[in-house]
């Protein structure tokens, strides 16, 4: 290789090494959806996943009025739980994500002795997930994804969505709702921006 061509082999490395970085840095903080702050051993972290065509995103206003850590939704809120996708972050205290989803069927099973549950298969590619469809005698079904980002993480979380099961719009929200179940990211040390004072 000649000097000349090895200068501009290395001018062209000088100038891609700082767009990995932007990117590195884009990815970092893009697309978040809703963060934690340090907790005893569970560093602060941050849950980003993209949204879908349509659905708005919400940690701060409603989730917080509804005690979750965040909301996607379309349209205008109502306030009323069908169509809306929840993400709940909390602790982890079972031992496996199949007890967690063996805990919420026996609350659900408690709420609705004729309900039916299906296992639902989950590849995401950035944490193990499982899934689970419960179909309520009342008609609404619900699904959930448990999530684990992994015991040095301290938490697990969950995905649930609500519909009518004569819903029109069933497959699609079922699309929307895969995505992101299947989209979402666990970032460790993602410090929550200090709210603006008013």
């Amino acid at each position: 290789m000649t000097q000349s061509a090895m200068r501009r082999c290395l001018l062209a490395l000088v100038l891609l090494v700082p767009c990995v970085f932007a990117v590195q840095a884009a990815d970092k903080s893009g697309d978040v959806l809703a963060h934690g702050v340090r907790d005893g051993n569970a560093p602060a972290w941050a849950i980003a996943v993209a949204s879908p065509t349509g659905w708005t995103r919400d940690c701060c206003m409603y989730a917080k009025a509804i005690g979750v850590d965040a909301v996607l939704y379309q349209g205008e809120w109502t306030g009323k739980p069908e169509r809306v996708m929840v993400l709940n972050v909390w602790p982890r205290k079972l031992a496996t994500l199949a007890d967690e989803l063996a805990a919420d069927r026996k609350q659900y099973l408690q709420r609705d002795a004729a309900s039916k549950s299906t296992a639902i298969t989950i590849h995401n590619p950035h944490m193990p997930c499982q899934g689970v469809l419960h179909q309520g005698s009342d008609h609404i079904d619900d699904m959930v994804v448990f999530c684990d980002p992994g015991e040095t993480s301290g938490i697990r979380l969950s995905w649930s969505m609500s519909f009518a099961d004569a819903d029109a719009t069933r497959r699609p929200l079922l699309d929307a709702f895969m995505r992101v179940a299947t989209d979402a990211r666990y970032q460790r040390d993602i410090v929550p921006p200090v709210p603006k004072k008013s």
